[in-house]
């Protein structure tokens, strides 16, 4: 059967490529230290499931607005007013099919065939693919490593052009693991001053920071930021809710309203009984289980990074949110390990996974191919016997 052009185009996930070998591997017998998916190890909080089974029990079974019920949708705006600084009414938001859900539509509804989008590497991987299938051409922002790979506005005022149309900004950052600071979002803010660009603001990660680092919404800096920002969120990493498939959008209601009719021919609703429980988890029970997650993953990425940078070749900077350690490890492409000589990431996370069974993220599909992606959501005993494992390695 003929297959479109528009699919083929499309490129795996890598995360999910090298989580499926080393299943594969695992099948085998193998002992496998996965170090690849972004997924919190922590199960979704129990209050969380009682609001979706008692909203199963009570019929709650049915269609919904394919926005989401207003009920969530209103307690979304009152989290982004309280907690973010954002004054958006319940029209101005769509509940999305998860966080890449969002990502896709927001792309289908701003971008047109030949539009340019602007998109800071590393990136995630879902990022290019979405605005390929918008038929949008994608222009590369390399951050740099004395900048923990942020860009700088220099970088950002000479990348924009005629066909400009939006901005991606990805903080805390997967797979960086950085996040930008208040004053390095209100200097690229200031750049876009006077433009038509939209920018994209994924803030999914926005709980989960660390040491002194602050977090604001790109759209709380300014009214003009507010104005071309639609602001991206979910519930799967803070609440540990991945499996939900809740993600939220919010933005100028022309916007929101051209998402909500994609939404509506694509897949109806979201899940109806998942929206309730995604209400109780923005509810006041929800501080306590996000900081002890957020605890756990801040000791986790310090330990991380600190072993990484003790390993001969290695170069990392200390996560400042998220849950993910991007080192370099290009020093030791061209080396021979085990009869293998990585030339790239690919190489590198190949051999790594076959040889001393560890698996990790190749960069080359976050843009950034010195680089692999470790997600240090597993546990404390994993961290450490598959750090021991890589140093063994790579001496």
């Amino acid at each position: 059967m003929k297959i479109s052009q528009r699919a083929k185009a499309v490129a795996p996930s890598a995360t999910l490529a090298v989580t499926n070998r080393a299943n594969e591997l695992k099948a085998q017998g193998i002992d496998i230290v996965g170090f690849g998916a972004g997924e919190p190890d922590f199960d979704t909080p129990e209050y969380i499931k009682e609001a979706a089974i008692k909203a199963m029990r009570e019929g709650k079974t049915k269609y919904t607005p394919a926005s989401g019920i207003p009920e969530l949708r209103k307690a979304i705006a009152h989290k982004l007013e309280v907690e973010n600084g954002l004054k958006y009414t319940h029209e101005q938001i769509v509940v999305n099919i998860g966080g890449k859900h969002s990502v896709y539509e927001a792309m289908q509804a701003v971008l047109d065939p030949g539009d340019e989008v602007l998109l800071p590497a590393p990136y995630w991987v879902t990022y290019p693919e979405a605005a390929g299938l918008a038929g949008a051409t994608v222009k590369i922002l390399e951050g740099d490593k004395k900048h923990d790979y942020k860009i700088t506005p220099e970088q950002l005022k000479k990348a924009i052009g005629p066909k400009t149309a939006m901005l991606i900004l990805n903080s805390p950052s997967n797979p960086g693991g950085f996040s930008y600071t208040p004053d390095e979002l209100r200097a690229l803010a200031k750049v876009l001053e006077g433009t038509n660009v939209c920018v994209m603001s994924d803030e999914i990660y926005e709980k989960l920071i660390y040491g002194s680092t602050k977090f604001i919404s790109f759209a709380a800096l300014s009214q003009d930021a507010y104005n071309r920002t639609l602001t991206l969120n979910g519930l799967s990493k803070a609440y540990s809710m991945t499996g939900w498939r809740l993600g939220y959008t919010a933005g100028p209601l022309d916007v929101i309203k051209a998402m909500a009719r994609l939404q509506d021919h694509m897949t109806s609703n979201p899940v109806t009984f998942a929206q309730y429980a995604a209400i109780a988890a923005m509810g006041p029970q929800s501080a306590e289980a996000i900081e002890k997650m957020r605890v756990e993953f801040e000791k986790r990425g310090k330990y991380m990074a600190q072993r990484l940078r003790a390993m001969p070749g290695v170069e990392c900077v200390e996560p400042t949110g998220a849950f993910y350690c991007f080192p370099d490890v290009s020093a030791h492409y061209g080396r021979t390990f085990g009869g293998v000589k990585p030339t790239g990431s690919m190489e590198f996370a190949k051999a790594l996974l076959e040889q001393a069974n560890v698996a990790v993220v190749p960069g080359l599909p976050f843009g950034c191919d010195k680089n692999v992606r470790l997600s240090f959501a597993t546990s404390m005993q994993q961290i450490a016997k598959g750090l021991d494992r890589m140093e063994k390695w790579l001496k």
